[in-house]
């Protein structure tokens, strides 16, 4: 356990110079629409969520406004993330929840988010962070997941395990830094097929890299 808490350590200290500052996730201007913009970023790029979105958040920015477009509608503006039938279903569910159970208010408990249709720990973790700067969990996906079996923070083969090693490992203040930097890093340098091991400032501390 120790050494996994020196081991975030050094990788904070290494990656926070380099993405600390860089932007990044899913544009929006409401609190719905970074609902709608998590929803759909399952199994699909930021870049590409925020492509589509930027066709209708002019005009859709409240639950009100997608639960009269429809999810018909909406599977059409939304087709080119992938899965947008569930993905549809589950906007319009978590739109009328909203309205109804949360008078428009965006909740902003764990316990509260994982209730609405379209959310797991990932995604309430994603909207908890973005909205009220709460960290409740660590937003593992694909990256985060990737990179903490490669480098040696967990050996757990799930989001859960994963997240659960985390949060044991990295003080809670910096849940969101973690992420952040595991997530570019992952997309900039620990790609999943091609990793540019040699290119890498983590490469000395690396459990795959010292196995290759």
């Amino acid at each position: 356990m120790q050494d996994r808490k020196q081991l975030a350590k050094h990788i904070l200290t290494k990656l926070m110079p380099l993405y600390g500052k860089a932007p990044m996730g899913i544009h929006f201007i409401t609190p719905f629409q970074l609902v709608v913009g998590t929803i759909l970023s399952a199994q699909c790029t930021d870049k590409r969520v925020n492509q589509v979105t930027s066709k209708f958040f002019a005009k859709l920015k409240k639950p009100e406004d997608y639960i009269r477009v429809g999810q018909k509608r909406l599977e059409k503006l939304i087709k080119s993330t992938g899965f947008y039938h569930n993905k549809a279903k589950n906007i319009i569910g978590a739109a009328k929840v909203i309205r109804d159970q949360h008078q428009g208010k965006i909740p902003s408990t764990m316990k509260e988010l994982i209730k609405i249709p379209g959310f797991g720990r990932k995604t309430a973790n994603a909207v908890l962070t973005r909205l009220y700067q709460v960290n409740e969990g660590v937003c593992v996906d694909t990256h985060v997941l990737r990179l903490s079996n490669r480098i040696g923070l967990s050996n757990g083969k799930g989001a859960i395990q994963v997240e659960k090693d985390l949060m044991a490992i990295v003080p809670q203040k910096q849940w969101h830094e973690i992420t952040h930097c595991l997530i570019l890093h992952g997309r900039e340098v620990c790609d999943a097929r091609r990793p540019r091991c040699e290119d890498c400032v983590l490469r000395g501390r690396c459990g795959y890299y010292g196995e290759r």
